[in-house]
């Protein structure tokens, strides 16, 4: 555990603090002890040595961490690589060059890496080098790391939103998912036939111990088929580690995903940053990729930390950022909000495939409860509004014609005339 040299408020970590909604509203304790428990599955998925926590000053208590990072690398661009490098008395090297524009620094002075960034901002300016933050699937960051419940039973199979009407809804669009993989057996369930047809990364499964974060992104993509039945939907599996993944390696994964050419990106990941500064990598991937192709779209999750502070990717002005309301339109009491979010759309008690087997809980106030799974799943956080609004935008492009901005555009401005008090931009589920 790493004390970062730089104070700065603390951020509420407690729940109850964006808004009524349905999700977990814990005790205190309990909810320090969840977090705990969230990050604990993170440093164990991808490595304790790899990961490392900055905490405040007047803390060493891991509930109190303000991000996660990758230990003994940050982030430079290229050409700032030389710089960084001299400033460092040339104790760093290259550790991976990722993609053109961004560069993994490997620093050995033997400092953790808020220290070694504090000296680089008073002598470089701020934001020059970076973290590599470690990104989750919405996620660490506040109260609420990753989803906002752990995966529920449901009471109906019925799944929610339910499989639209117009079965030709997202004709001719295609959507990357990228998360932590596709649970085949999905695509051929009596239980889930909407997601015939989604391919993907094949995510590895134990049913008779589904591991955490399991089976997210094969849930995400059922949201996306139910609100846009015909929509072309992969899967990619990248957050496999613990639903985790670091940013500069993020990136790379998107850079792939976009030679797809996908019109839709749905990204239910990100992290609160050093500083709440901007991500680097992610900004670079826009400006070297994504800014070169026309009209595909980002939709990144808000965060399930129950704070205003920036979640990013989603913060970026070039993102379309999705908060999260519980089925009675309020905002979720997990969702972050705040001027930097788009819009916002159901996340509460969504009902979607999941992998069939047993899952024991690992986070108060249900650790050691164990779950049975046949097919489908009760699911809340911000991961499962964003692919609602995907939906939405593939079968606006698929009804008008439209491209993926100009089909996102337009349904930002509607979200802008149905905005809620409390809330602000609303879409309905449809």
């Amino acid at each position: 555990m790493d004390m970062a040299s730089t104070p700065r408020p603390r951020r509420s970590r407690l729940s109850g603090k964006g808004g009524k909604g349905d999700g977990p509203s814990l005790p205190p304790e309990q909810e320090r002890e969840r977090v705990r428990a969230q990050v604990k599955i993170v440093r164990e998925a991808m490595g304790r040595d790899t990961v490392g926590i900055a905490l405040p000053k007047d803390s060493d208590d891991v509930a109190d961490y303000l991000y996660l990072y990758r230990r003994g690398a940050i982030l430079v661009r290229d050409e700032d690589v030389e710089r960084v490098t001299a400033a460092l008395d040339q104790q760093a090297r290259v550790q991976d060059s990722l993609v053109g524009g961004v560069t993994l620094l490997a620093v050995l002075t033997g400092e953790e890496v808020p220290l070694v960034l504090d000296r680089l901002d008073a002598v470089l300016g701020a934001g020059v080098a970076t973290p590599d933050h470690v990104l989750y699937v919405c996620a660490v960051g506040g109260g609420r790391c990753c989803p906002a419940t752990e995966p529920e039973e449901p009471s109906s199979g019925k799944p929610l939103p339910p499989v639209s009407k117009d079965r030709t809804a997202g004709q001719g669009v295609m959507v990357s998912v990228v998360d932590t993989g596709w649970w085949p057996d999905a695509a051929t369930s009596r239980v889930s036939p909407w997601l015939a047809g989604v391919t993907g990364d094949v995510e590895t499964i134990d049913p008779a111990a589904i591991h955490p974060y399991a089976g997210h992104g094969t849930f995400i993509a059922g949201v996306v088929r139910c609100v846009a039945p015909a929509t072309e939907v992969r899967v990619e599996g990248f957050l496999t580690r613990g639903g985790a993944a670091f940013e500069g390696d993020m990136v790379v994964q998107l850079v792939e995903s976009l030679a797809l050419g996908p019109d839709i990106i749905n990204l239910s990941a990100g992290t609160i940053t050093r500083g709440n500064g901007a991500s680097l990598a992610f900004q670079v991937f826009y400006e070297k990729y994504l800014s070169q192709v026309k009209n595909t779209v980002l939709v990144a999750a808000a965060g399930n930390d129950s704070t205003r502070e920036p979640f990013w990717p989603a913060a970026f002005p070039w993102a379309i950022s999705v908060g999260a309301t519980d089925g009675s339109g309020a905002r979720a009491d997990y969702s972050n909000f705040g001027s930097w979010v788009d819009v916002n759309a159901q996340g509460s008690g969504l009902v979607n495939a999941f992998p069939i087997g047993t899952y024991t809980c690992t986070e108060p106030p249900h650790a050691g409860d164990v779950r049975h799974f046949k097919g489908m799943a009760r699911w809340s956080g911000t991961s499962f509004s964003a692919p609602v609004v995907s939906g939405m935008i593939a079968a606006r492009m698929s009804a008008t014609g439209l491209s993926a901005r100009h089909a996102a555009e337009a349904l930002l401005a509607e979200s802008r005339t149905s905005a809620v008090p409390g809330v602000g931009p609303f879409l309905a589920l449809p």
